[in-house]
């Protein structure tokens, strides 16, 4: 693996040109006012209740996120062409879900195989021929960028269903402007506060036909959800109501909720309940999070969900593969924003040519998510690498495999003073009648020495990410 591509300093030791503000004020800081400022991130997170919910942890299910206090910087030319390739790529991946749930275009073509779109879980055959508000499926779609080799910017995954981690964003944000005024005055850092006024612009944008001045509540499992705190937060931020699926009945194809004042009709619902407990009379009829209709009242067109039930299929790892063919197909364009270089281990060369490789490679499950389900081979056992060859040739249409990339690295502070750690970036996607993107985004850093896995589950911490204005 090749060294990793340093976002602060050139391979010459040279600060690169957009960090050098901030290089020249960090040189003046002392470490223990570093060491103290870290302190009071973490004192004011753990009082906010800014904390992530770890499933199946018998030490407690909350866990604060940890918070690097020194951020990851990106140039205005560089953002532009980022921005510029998210909007195309979502803008292909909106195109692609309307069609798979209408004429199906993109198949009959050939350019994606049917049986990865009808025979994935993720598919909801449900919402074929579904109308949906502006043809929008992905209303917010988080899109997980990854840096590698010279610098070069390539997508390691589309999350279309509930994308999370927004809140982190912003209160990452509000966080470095308490503890550095400063920076903000010596440093044109493009804004970001304002994403719940573009969210709840966006989901109004969506509202069914002839509805003036639409309603929008957000719907959340609970308080028990591992994003809770953002459900809540954005709810807030956006001056709308946060709701259970008990708030909510359907009543004539249409969904209200109940208040003191009696009910009320709800135009626009931000969903953060996954596609099988929305429903239980057409989906899980276990489920007491879903409001009992509410697929009625979608399809009957009185009610917009964001994002739309069966956008799964689009973020699903099987799919990653073809979303290049995608942007050719629907836009006639060459993408942008590259893919990571994948195998499918469906294909039988594929497969083999994976196989033959597996020490140097990540091996995904196509339907996990969050870092799990995966073999790191460069940081696997002999055993553990073997135990993936059997499961990869068992079931070999549930893997993908992907070059061990050397993530890009950024100063973090740690224990042991300032290091280079792996990151990523998750920048936020809203579309509706237009598409908008917040400049910047969540970077998220992998804190363990080495370490290439980000996600907060398995021990990753979060940066604040500064868009530098022209």
């Amino acid at each position: 693996m090749t060294a990793a591509f340093d976002e602060m300093f050139t391979p010459a030791g040279a600060t690169r040109p957009h960090y050098r503000g901030y290089d020249s004020w960090l040189h003046g800081q002392s470490p223990e006012t570093m060491s103290n400022k870290r302190a009071e991130a973490d004192l004011v997170f753990r009082r906010v209740g800014i904390t992530f919910a770890v499933y199946g942890e018998a030490a407690g299910t909350e866990r604060l996120i940890p918070f690097d206090v020194i951020p990851r910087v990106i140039p205005a030319d560089e953002w532009q062409q980022l921005e510029e390739g998210l909007r195309q790529r979502v803008r292909a991946l909106n195109m692609f879900l309307h069609d798979i749930y209408h004429g199906q275009d993109i198949i009959r073509a050939g350019k994606v195989p049917a049986d990865q779109v009808f025979k994935n879980q993720q598919y909801r055959p449900e919402m074929h021929g579904i109308d949906v508000a502006g043809g929008i499926y992905a209303h917010v779609a988080g899109i997980d960028i990854v840096r590698a080799g010279e610098g070069e910017y390539y997508v390691l995954e589309d999350n279309l269903r509930v994308p999370s981690g927004v809140s982190y964003m912003l209160e990452n944000r509000k966080m470095m402007m308490r503890l550095f005024p400063e920076l903000f005055a010596r440093n044109k850092v493009a804004p970001v506060a304002h994403y719940p006024d573009e969210l709840l612009e966006n989901l109004r944008s969506v509202a069914p036909n002839g509805v003036a001045d639409p309603l929008v509540v957000v719907l959340t499992p609970g308080i028990y959800n591992s994003a809770y705190f953002e459900h809540a937060f954005l709810a807030q931020q956006m001056g709308v109501e946060l709701v259970e699926g008990q708030d909510l009945f359907v009543q004539g194809d249409a969904v209200f909720m109940r208040t003191t004042r009696g009910p009320q009709r709800v135009d626009v619902i931000y969903r953060r309940v996954d596609d099988d407990f929305l429903d239980p009379l057409v989906f899980r009829p276990d489920s007491t999070l879903g409001v009992p209709g509410l697929l009625a009242a979608y399809r009957a067109g009185r009610v917009t969900l964001a994002n739309a039930i069966g956008t799964g299929i689009a973020d699903d790892k099987s799919i990653y593969p073809y979303v290049p063919d995608m942007i050719e197909f629907y836009l006639g364009q060459r993408p942008l924003l590259a893919n990571v270089p994948t195998y499918k281990c469906r294909n039988r060369d594929e497969m083999e040519q994976a196989l033959a490789r597996l020490p140097e490679l990540v091996v995904k499950e196509v339907h996990n998510a969050g870092g799990y389900g995966m073999l790191v081979g460069p940081a696997a056992t002999k055993n553990e690498i073997e135990e993936f060859r059997e499961k990869v040739r068992r079931d070999p249409a549930n893997f993908i495999a992907q070059p061990t990339l050397a993530l890009s690295t950024c100063p973090t502070y740690v224990e042991s003073g300032i290091a280079p750690r792996h990151i990523d970036l998750r920048p936020y996607v809203l579309s509706g009648r237009e598409i908008s993107i917040v400049p910047g985004g969540l970077t998220r850093v992998a804190l363990r020495e080495g370490s290439l896995v980000v996600n907060s589950s398995q021990g990753g911490g979060t940066k604040d990410t500064w868009v530098l204005e022209r």
